[in-house]
């Protein structure tokens, strides 16, 4: 699966071990984020996650900020884009399941790496169910 991934200083330590736990298990990475610590604008590297996802050159994307929610508002701006704010995997696998997020946001602040592996593989292996939620993801509109 191509995967692209995004963060911004907040999110450097977790991004790495996502990125190196991802290609351990046969992904192809497309890596969007800092490599530093250095204080940066979340939306420089969440905007080329979400394009990514829209232009078809990755099937999913996940997202690192300090607590998930700037780099999940960035992506959203995006027509075909459903990132889903997450903290557990049981949230990351109904992101999936029910909401057929294709991108994950991750708070690093608040999740540890354990944590985050975890929604990383819930939300990498959940097929979207469709059916009864397909109808309520197409009452999300596109302009």
């Amino acid at each position: 699966m191509n995967i692209s991934i995004g963060n911004d200083h907040a999110g450097v330590d977790l991004k790495e071990a996502i990125v190196s736990h991802l290609k351990q298990k046969g992904h192809q990475l497309h890596n969007h984020g800092t490599n530093s610590e250095e204080s940066v604008d979340y939306a420089d590297f969440i905007h080329p996650v979400a394009q990514d996802i829209e232009d078809k050159k990755s099937d999913l994307g996940i997202i690192v900020c300090g607590s998930g929610n700037g780099a999940a508002m960035t992506a959203n701006k995006h027509q075909k884009i459903r990132a889903a704010l997450c903290w557990s995997a049981e949230i990351s696998k109904l992101s999936r399941q029910h909401n057929d997020a294709n991108i994950l946001s991750i708070p690093a602040r608040f999740v540890n790496i354990e944590q985050a592996m975890e929604m990383v593989d819930m939300f990498v292996t959940t097929p979207f169910e469709g059916g009864r939620h397909q109808k309520r993801i197409d009452k999300i509109p596109c302009i």
